[in-house]
Order: structure tokens, then C-alpha cells, then sequence
């Protein structure tokens, strides 16, 4: 079967082509540029918990831990008064935690994400490759490319991972309607020392009675006493010019300087240093720049084989929404679905549940922070609880979730109404702390091998199938799998149509003893059953695989045992003659 054809090789597209190897699927990467990410400090992104764990089973938990910064602690502050401060550091250490978000710059995140596709045998990156034309046909994808490297390619799938202006969109004619400008922030990435050193901030002045503007300001650390600054932009298209920005950085630190001394921006008075005068403190300009926010959703994310994610399906970022965290999360919802179909055939069901699911919460998001807008900048009167359920508690705590990954602008998201539901009315089934549809909690779990890891962790294989089981801590590993419950639940698992892996955990909340998780590989959670019921898991993997697919089984090797997803040898990508070719036209799944 062909490989997979990846259109863009940013984050999204780097991420997406790496899930998939990491299910045994061949991929070509068209990438329009030389292949050389360029460094613009002041182009950063902030991972969420979620994405950044995504990232990190991909192998770049390296750049994560050296290019980027976990924050200490996240401060809202309205004029000179601390609103609230959220502390992500280890009271013991006072290191950041993994509830922090990650804050790094895009152009490190892209070269990790190269890096690690550059050792993948079953990925090839084409440089110097614009897309020109797609076709399709029932078994797969024609991809001409135009350039130094332009020839047509012939693919299994194809994924518009290409950016605002994507050309696989257009070429599937798909609509992207929506807003322009809906936010435009001066930036600037300095060397300097603020009085919070680790901590990101928020730095609010509303309007007063009188009208005006709301004045706003935000700075988040990286690495090496580096920060971002980001200050909100009065409406329209004025430039910004390089006197006025300077203005800015330093009217900025100067006030924050002069609040940290006298106290009043601290809730235990000022730490001591140097910049703490009152005074503009020391500082180098290492890139400046306009970042104009627009909100945007493709009408369909799918047009047969050809599927769309990232900036090419949706663009968001008012309100501390983050775009490539969200283009992250469409990679890791679709690479597990195609690696289904590549090696067992889809149903369109599961295909179709890849917009269902992502297309669904990027416009929850949106809708969100579109009817937040008007009050946070406008200061309008329209009554929180009903322009926005759950935001009655404040403007500033509004804007401090969605730049902390909480609620409706910033919660990782569930899929409650997905296509691939267990089916409902299980007998076996029970409640546990988290909903079907949602993450799961990352709790510690025991693999087969007796190794432990966080349950995070095991995701990106296939299914997993978590037995809770107190006490397992003090198991003998040369017993593990003859204790208790496992027998028959390793039998069971081994009989699923699908791949999957046994875990056990000493506990998970609100789950009894004996409970069985059924998490998909993306970790949201299938269902919950009270004891191990082999049909009931059954229904669950038919169910997270969208129905048998026609005249499907589990594919097997030569010798007729169960063939491996992962292990499961695929043809090296490359490219393919033009189409109406006696070989194209041979090819088949």
C-alpha cells in the first residue's frame, strides 16, 4: 500500500508524519521550503501539558527540556494589584512541574520534530516540493509537485498540513470563512531580568468609565533570562514603529520594576535585585515583530482521501488560545486513525470522526473566545452567564484560562458525541472520575514487562486496557502475569481486532477495584467496565475502530499468525509516474 502524503513540513505536518511512523506508516513529507528553519526569536509557541507529552513521545522531549521553559508560576495582575497567582513549581525543589504549560520557540520545536523524522526509515522529507495538483480515485492520491524536485507522487492518504494559505484547501476547493484581524499584539524578545524571574505574566489595565481601551501586556520566560512581550493593539492598521515599540518595553519594565519595589505587585513584598530602582533595567533587543490574529474554520477538514489539519483547517490565538497547540492535537487524533486504516482498512466512520471530533472543538473554541471578546476589550455590559456559561467569575480569570490551557478557551478537549462511542447500555459498564470521550488522568501504570511509566506515557501504540488492581505495586514481575484477574484479561486483549497492551494501575479516581479502562491511543477514554468482559472489550475495539471495514479482518503474515501494526514491513515512499501510467494505474492496496 502507498505511503501517506504529508503537504507541509511546519510543526503540524512534522508531528503528523512522525505519529504515523510511529504506527508502521510510510510517509512523504512535500516540503515547499530548502528545509532550513529559520530562527525568529520572537515566533515562540506554548504547549499545553497534553500537547507537550505528544511532542515528547516523538521524540523531542530533549529540545522541550533545553530550548524551552516551564513556567514557575502564572500571575494576573490588574493595574498595580496582584489578581491571582497560579504556582506550577515543586514545593520541595521549586522546579516547574508537567502542569506547566511549555513556552519555546517554533523554530526549536521544528528542528527537534526534523531531527526526529531525519531517523525514521519509514519517512522521507522532500525538500523544494510545491504542490500543484491533487487527483483521487477509490484506492488513493496523485500528488504532482512543481520545483527542483517536482514530479507526481502517489499516496494512500493525503493530509493538508500547509498552512493559512494552503494549497491543498484550494485545490479541494474547500471554504475557510471567518474573521480578519481579530487581535493584532506588538512583540519583542529581550534579554533581561523582571522581578518574578521563571514566572509568565499578565498585566491588565481596563478601561476606565470613561471609555478607552483596554491596555495589556504579557510576558512569558524561556531559556537564559529570555522573555517574550506581547502588548495588545488598538484596532486598525497602524504601524508600529521601532520608537514606539522601544517606548513600550520600556514604560513596561520600568512600571514593573517600580511596582516590585515598593511592594505592591507582590503579596510578600519585593524580592531583592537590581532591576527593583524604579529605573528601566538592562535589557537587549533580539527580534521584534506584529502578530495579527485571525479566526478561521475550514467548512469540511475531509474530501475523500485527502484530509486537512493545522493552520490549513482553522486559525485561532485571541485570548491565549494557541494554534499549533491545537494543530498538535488534530495530528495526534488523525495519524491513529490512518494507521488503522493503512494496515486494516477504514470504515468511513472513523475517517469521518477526525472532523467530527477536531472540527467540533476548534469551534467550541472559537465560539468561545468570540463571545468573550467584546466583554474583555470592549468592557461591554451584556451579562457573562449568558453570552459565555461558566465565565460569571471574572474577565481577568477568563484570560488567565485560556493562557493556562483552562477552561472553554484553553481545556484540552473531550469528544463527547464522537462516532466511535462505545456502544451505549454496556451491562458491564460503570462510572469512573472521568467521562467517556475525555482524557484520561495520567496515572502511574505497570506494563506487561514490569516497567512503570505514567499511562500518558503508553499512548501512540494502540489501544490500551487498564485493569485497576491494588496493591500491583508489590506484585512479583516474574508472577505478573499469572496473578490475579490478568490470565483471563491478556487473553482477551490478545483476541481484540485490533492492537492493544495490558497495563495495571494501583488506583485511578473514582474507579473500584477490578475496574477495566479502555483508552485510545490518542488517551481519551473509551469506556469503563466492572471486571473483565472479553464481548464487552470487543464491542469497545469495534467501536474505536469505527465497524469492521468491508471484507476486513485482522491483517495476518505468511505463516497466518496476528501481523504486528508497528512491526509490520511497508514499502519505501518514493515517487510514482504520472498518472494514466500502465504502473500507476496497476497499483492497488
Amino acid at each position: 500500500m502507498e505511503p501517506v502524503i504529508v503537504a507541509g513540513a511546519g510543526p503540524v505536518g512534522l508531528a503528523l508524519a512522525l505519529a504515523l511512523t510511529r504506527y508502521g506508516v510510510p510517509v512523504v513529507v512535500l516540503d515547499e521550503t530548502d528545509g532550513e528553519e529559520e530562527a525568529r526569536p520572537a515566533r515562540t509557541v506554548v504547549l499545553r501539558p497534553d500537547t507537550a507529552a505528544f511532542a515528547a513521545r516523538l521524540g523531542c522531549a530533549d529540545a522541550l527540556a533545553g530550548a524551552g521553559a516551564r513556567w514557575s508560576a502564572w500571575r494576573t495582575m490588574r493595574r498595580r494589584r496582584l489578581l491571582e497567582r497560579v504556582a506550577f513549581a515543586d514545593g520541595a525543589h521549586g522546579e516547574a512541574t508537567d502542569a506547566s504549560p511549555v513556552h519555546l520557540p517554533q523554530h526549536a520545536l521544528a528542528r527537534a520534530l526534523r531531527a526526529a523524522l531525519a531517523g525514521e526509515p519509514l519517512a522521507q522529507v522532500v525538500s523544494g516540493s510545491r504542490l500543484a495538483a491533487v487527483e483521487q480515485d477509490e484506492k488513493g492520491v496523485s500528488a504532482q509537485t512543481r520545483g527542483a524536485n517536482g514530479t507526481w507522487w502517489r499516496g494512500s492518504y493525503l493530509v493538508g498540513c500547509d498552512g493559512p494559505r494552503s494549497t491543498v484547501r484550494k485545490l479541494l476547493d474547500v471554504r475557510f470563512p471567518g474573521r480578519t484581524a481579530v487581535e493584532r499584539h506588538a512583540v519583542a524578545t529581550l534579554r533581561t531580568e523582571l522581578p518574578w524571574p521563571g514566572e509568565a505574566l499578565l498585566h491588565r489595565s481596563p478601561a476606565r468609565h470613561g471609555g478607552g481601551r483596554v491596555s495589556e501586556v504579557s510576558a512569558r520566560p524561556l531559556p537564559g533570562g529570555v522573555w517574550r512581550l506581547d502588548w495588545l493593539l488598538p484596532p486598525g492598521r497602524d504601524l508600529v514603529t521601532p520608537d514606539a515599540l522601544v517606548a513600550r518595553i520600556r514604560d513596561s519594565l520600568a512600571g514593573w520594576a517600580a511596582e516590585a519595589a515598593d511592594g505592591s505587585a507582590d503579596e510578600g513584598g519585593a524580592p531583592a535585585g537590581p532591576c527593583h530602582t524604579g529605573l528601566v533595567p538592562p535589557y537587549e533587543l533580539l527580534d521584534t515583530g506584529v502578530h495579527t490574529v485571525h479566526h478561521r474554520l475550514a467548512r469540511t477538514w475531509r474530501r475523500g482521501r485527502a484530509f486537512l489539519a493545522g493552520d490549513a483547517a482553522h486559525l485561532l490565538g485571541a485570548l491565549g488560545t494557541q494554534g499549533v497547540d491545537e494543530g498538535l492535537r488534530d495530528a495526534e487524533n488523525l495519524a491513529w486513525k490512518l494507521g488503522l486504516a493503512w494496515h486494516h482498512g477504514a470504515t468511513d466512520t472513523l475517517l469521518d470522526s477526525y472532523q467530527a471530533e477536531r472540527r467540533a472543538a476548534v469551534a467550541a473554541r472559537l465560539r468561545a473566545a468570540d463571545s468573550a471578546l467584546p466583554l474583555l476589550r470592549d468592557g461591554g455590559a451584556v451579562r457573562w452567564r449568558t453570552v459565555l456559561p461558566g465565565a460569571g467569575r471574572g474577565r481577568s480569570t477568563l484570560l488567565t484560562d485560556g493562557h493556562l490551557g483552562r477552561g472553554p478557551l484553553g481545556a484540552a478537549p473531550s469528544y463527547p458525541r464522537t462516532p466511535l462511542a462505545a456502544p451505549a447500555g454496556l451491562p458491564g459498564g460503570t462510572a469512573v472520575g472521568t467521562f467517556p470521550g475525555a482524557p484520561v488522568v495520567d496515572v502511574p501504570v505497570t506494563a506487561s514487562d514490569g516497567a512503570s511509566a505514567g499511562l500518558r506515557d503508553r499512548l501512540g501504540r494502540g489501544l490500551l486496557v487498564v485493569l485497576v488492581a491494588p496493591g500491583t505495586g508489590v506484585w512479583d514481575q516474574r508472577h505478573w502475569q499469572s496473578a490475579g484477574l490478568m490470565p483471563r484479561l491478556t487473553e482477551a486483549v490478545a483476541a481484540l481486532p485490533m492492537r492493544a497492551e495490558v497495563l495495571v494501575t494501583e488506583a485511578y479516581p473514582g474507579a473500584a477495584a477490578h475496574t477495566v479502562l479502555v483508552v485510545r491511543p490518542d488517551g481519551h477514554l473509551v469506556a469503563a467496565l466492572s471486571g473483565v468482559r472479553p464481548e464487552e472489550l470487543a464491542a469497545c475495539a469495534d467501536a474505536v475502530r469505527g465497524g469492521a471495514p468491508a471484507g476486513s479482518g485482522r491483517r495476518t503474515s505468511p505463516d497466518g499468525a496476528a501481523a504486528d501494526p508497528v512491526a509490520e514491513p511497508a514499502p519505501a515512499p518514493g515517487p510514482v509516474d504520472p498518472p494514466g501510467s500502465p504502473v500507476l494505474d496497476s497499483e492497488g492496496d
